[in-house]
């Protein structure tokens, strides 16, 4: 009888969390820092990616029109970095490979030495990495457009509110998710297997929303 009365309330439990599992929400970023919030506020505006106009890989114009409706993973690189940004392209080459039959996905790396990588050049590029156009853009644009975009808008380098201006590099190896309303829900470093996993799993949850 006693093993009875245990197993009801273990059940209970068991089916207390799945319901948890499946309600389970990304936080908000609008901080540098990337403080979480979990609600957004109704009486004030929330930070969003402004609105933009950049150039895509095939010389289309590419601006916030073109990603609504759409859960983004973005980043920075450029095409002859010998670093970080191969692994950042196996990185997003997997996420295409994972979200590629999923209309809702699209993804959007930033050059930031526009100057080098001209329309062709990101279009050579693609055609090496495999990029698939209609998941995944290479975008180009003015420095001024990509740095203001990626320091102040993305928080791509979680400088926890340090000011630079265009005459520092942007370099980073983070990933950044947004939402439909263009909300920054999530970063991740594209160089960790874990992080990367995480990465995966939160635009399913954001699917979801």
């Amino acid at each position: 009888m006693k093993l009875k009365y245990l197993i009801i309330p273990l059940f209970l439990l068991l089916l207390s969390c799945q319901d948890k599992e499946l309600v389970r929400k990304l936080p908000y970023y609008n901080t540098s820092d990337f403080t979480p919030v979990w609600e957004l506020p109704t009486d004030k505006p929330f930070h969003s990616i402004r609105a933009f106009q950049l150039t895509d890989q095939e010389g289309k114009s590419f601006t916030e029109k073109n990603i609504e409706n759409k859960i983004c993973v973005v980043d920075f690189f450029f095409t002859s970095c010998p670093g970080i940004c191969p692994k950042m392209t196996n990185s997003m080459s997997l996420l295409q490979k994972e979200f590629i039959k999923d209309d809702a996905i699209l993804l959007l790396s930033h050059t930031v030495t526009p100057e080098q990588d001209s329309v062709s050049v990101l279009a050579d590029y693609g055609k090496k990495k495999n990029v698939q156009y209609n998941k995944w853009k290479l975008l180009t644009g003015t420095k001024d457009e990509i740095y203001n975009l990626g320091r102040k808008f993305y928080f791509v380098e979680e400088d926890l509110g340090e000011n630079k201006d265009n005459s520092i590099f942007l370099h980073t190896e983070n990933f950044v998710l947004i939402d439909k309303s263009r909300i920054i829900r999530g970063i991740y470093n594209s160089l960790d297997p874990t992080s990367m996993a995480s990465l995966s799993e939160d635009i399913k949850v954001l699917e979801k929303e």
